[in-house]
């Protein structure tokens, strides 16, 4: 087994610990880790359930959700960059199809 799914099954475990500790169903926890999807995102959630302990799903699903729009802002402000830089590039270089 590589180290990506190592981290990603050790998170979600941790995630799906945090879950049950504060007693909401095993479908919360599942739900949860698909939409978060990464390790990273997973940590930041179960770290959020062991310091807080929300006591309702609500607030779970709240945070889960605060959590997957920074990240969707964090990949636009990238895709932003991106785009930015290259055509900052074809304004310092042309588009390369002029006689020089």
């Amino acid at each position: 087994m590589d180290d990506n799914k190592r981290r990603w099954l050790y998170s979600r475990d941790n995630l799906m610990t945090a879950v049950k500790s504060l007693g909401f169903p095993d479908e919360l926890g599942e739900a949860i880790v698909k939409n978060l999807g990464s390790p990273k995102a997973m940590d930041r959630m179960t770290s959020y359930l062991v310091n807080v302990k929300p006591t309702t799903p609500e607030l779970v699903v709240d945070e889960m959700l605060a959590i997957c729009s920074e990240i969707e802002a964090w990949r636009t402000k990238k895709d932003s960059e991106d785009a930015n830089a290259k055509y900052n590039e074809m304004l310092y270089y042309g588009l390369g199809n002029e006689d020089e």
